[in-house]
Formats: structure tokens, C-alpha cells, sequence
């Protein structure tokens, strides 16, 4: 088992306080792909979206806010819950996919650096604390706490900051059936170099991208309504493909992830997996738990995406955070406990990661 490794010492979160539940689609005009609007009346879109997803409602920000908003929230929180000194943060890594989008604005900001702009927000002076971005996809999050372990391996870091955050409600289009499953929220960490060989941490992971030819089945493109801004790209995704892709492909990658993490399938307590579709989350860890042939255990995997909508590379820390506090019923996260973190998303990438918590 490895000897070094990322421990997380704090937990934040920021989920926005505009509740919106599938009513608020029953007066969108829907369009498919070819241009033309759906003869489906709205309430029997809605519901079978319900069926399909789990989504009953879901979190967006406030007309005047940006995603550094939400994140500057959350990173002071799990600063705050870890006790450390925030100077001492040798990297600040923040995981979005389209940066600071403004309302109507349809332009993602990445300059400065969603990081950079929570370093200067929080006051952190210290130059040594490098702060960057990653866009990996829903799996960003998971990737920028892969590359503080390994900054951690290599000597480089004692303490990082790791933030997930995403606006996605600046950047469905109003005419998209599939605008309906994205929502807003934030997600933190600080981790802290561990070198007690059998102690909290990163013990694996695997990473794998699929790029070709997989590259495309999310993607950005115009409006359904051929009428609406032809200047405005929003984000779609081949829904059924991504599906089939994530069945076959990430339960390999959570087995390959276990298998070089020296525990066994049954230490595992809890698997926070990416909140993108109840439904195939679930098919998912079932096939993780075929592939060892065993059942899957009754409460592994928590769930929030009813209530919160997939907020891509936010999904996982604000649903550990939540787990942590006990707001989710039947769930809990206890120090020491093993538990796994998997992610599907653009690229196509997937990332799993064995940690004892």
C-alpha cells in the first residue's frame, strides 16, 4: 500500500438557495435536435424525465453571481473545517469547465484562473502557493485531487486546496429537454501529506480517456430553436451513448482501481459516485459489484441528485460534505472508513480513486 499520500483533512461545500423544481419547465418550449418543437405536452416530458434521472429539482445561482463565487464559499469552508493555516496551502486547483459564465452572457471566463481568483478572494499572499485550473469533464474534480496526491508523492506539497465548481445553469439552452438535469453548486478539500503507511489517504487510482473516438458525445453547439441566438453555444451531450459508454467502461475502471488498492470489495463503505443520472449510477455500482460477484450492498451509495441536479465536477465533494454532516438519511462518514470516488464525464474521461477517509 502506498506510503505517501493525500489525506482529506477538510470539507466545504456552497449549494445555491434558488430551489428549482420540475415545474418550472412546464411553460419551456422544447425542441429536438432537428429544429422542431415536441407535440409531447410538457407534463409527460417532465415526468418521464423524473423516471429516467431521479431529478426532482435542482440548485441554480443567483442572477448575480459567477461560479468563483461559489467557490471562493466553499474553499474558505473546508479551509475552515481542516484548521490549517491557509498560507500553508502549497496548491490551489480549481476543476470547472467553463469558468465564470454571466447571466445572458453565454462567454466563459477563464482569465484570471477560477483559482487565481479564489487565491486573491481569500487573501492568500503566500507566491508559493501555485493556483491553476483543470477541465477534465465531470471527472475534474477527481483529477485535480489525483494530481495532488501525486504533487504530494513527489515531494513537491504538503497542503492543497481542490475545488469543483460549475455554473451549469448559464449554459443549457432554454429549448434543450436536457437543460433540465444541470444545476449549480460548489464543492472543496484540503488535503494533507500523509506518510503513515496504513493511514488516511489516496491509495490508488485509475484514469482513462477515451478520446478517441469517444471525444464528442459531449460537446457545444447552437440552440435547438433555429430561431434563438445563433451566436450562443450551449452544452449538449448524446445522452443514450454516454450511458452505454459509462455501463461497460467505469465499472472496469473502479475494479482496476480496488484491485491495485490492496482492499478488498468488501471494505468498501461508501462509493460517491458523479450525480449524473439515478438511474445509471446505480447500474453502474451494480455492475462494479458484478464484476466481484456480489450483490450491491444495501445504502453504498448516497445520493442527492434528486434534489441538487448533477452539477458536474461538484457533485462528489458537495455530496461527501453532506454525507459527513448526516443530512442524507441512512448515510454517514466515519474517519478511517474506505470508500471509493468514480466519475464519468466529457472527453470521454473517467476516474476512480480508493481512499481511506
Amino acid at each position: 500500500m502506498a506510503k505517501v499520500k493525500a489525506e482529506i483533512i477538510g470539507i466545504g461545500s456552497y449549494i445555491p438557495t434558488k430551489v428549482v423544481p420540475n415545474s418550472h419547465f412546464l411553460d419551456w418550449e422544447f425542441y429536438d435536435a432537428n429544429g422542431k418543437k415536441f407535440d409531447t405536452p410538457n407534463d409527460v416530458i417532465i415526468e418521464k424525465f423524473k423516471a429516467i434521472t431521479g431529478i426532482e429539482e435542482r440548485r441554480w445561482l443567483d442572477d448575480d453571481k459567477v461560479a468563483s463565487d461559489m467557490a471562493v464559499v466553499a474553499a474558505q469552508r473546508a479551509i475552515d473545517d481542516s484548521g490549517i493555516d491557509p498560507d500553508e496551502l502549497d496548491y490551489i486547483i480549481a476543476a470547472t469547465n467553463f469558468g465564470d459564465v454571466e447571466k445572458d452572457n453565454y462567454f466563459s471566463d477563464f482569465m484570471p484562473a477560477v483559482a487565481s481568483r479564489i487565491k486573491h478572494r481569500l487573501k492568500l499572499s503566500n507566491p508559493k502557493a501555485i493556483a491553476f485550473d483543470v477541465i477534465f469533464g465531470c471527472p475534474g474534480w477527481l483529477q485535480a485531487l489525483i494530481m495532488a496526491n501525486q504533487f504530494m508523492k513527489s515531494g513537491d506539497a504538503k497542503y492543497a486546496l481542490v475545488i469543483g465548481v460549475e455554473a451549469l445553469s448559464r449554459v443549457v439552452d432554454p429549448y434543450d429537454r436536457d437543460a433540465m438535469i444541470f444545476a449549480d453548486g460548489a464543492g472543496a478539500v484540503v488535503v494533507k501529506l500523509n506518510t503513515d503507511e496504513n493511514g488516511s489517504g489516496m491509495y490508488s487510482y485509475k484514469t482513462v480517456s477515451h478520446a478517441h473516438p469517444q471525444a464528442e458525445l459531449l460537446f457545444n453547439d447552437r440552440s435547438f430553436n433555429p430561431d434563438y441566438n445563433p451566436n450562443a453555444k450551449f452544452i449538449r451531450m448524446q445522452g443514450h451513448k454516454i450511458y452505454e459508454y459509462a455501463l461497460t467502461e467505469v465499472p472496469a475502471a473502479m475494479k482496476a482501481a480496488l484491485d491495485e488498492s490492496g482492499f478488498e470489495i468488501d471494505d468498501i463503505k461508501k462509493i460517491f459516485i458523479h450525480q449524473a443520472n439515478e438511474k445509471m449510477d446505480e447500474q453502474i455500482v451494480r455492475r462494479f459489484y458484478r464484476l466481484f460477484k456480489k450483490p450491491m450492498p444495501e445504502h453504498i451509495m448516497p445520493m442527492n441528485i434528486n434534489k441538487l441536479g448533477n452539477s458536474s465536477v461538484a457533485t462528489i465533494p458537495t455530496l461527501m460534505d453532506m454525507v459527513r454532516k448526516g443530512e442524507l438519511e441512512n448515510q454517514d462518514l466515519q474517519k478511517g472508513d474506505v470508500i471509493m470516488l468514480a466519475s464519468v464525464g466529457a472527453g470521454m474521461n473517467i476516474n476512480a480513486v480508493v481512499m481511506k477517509y
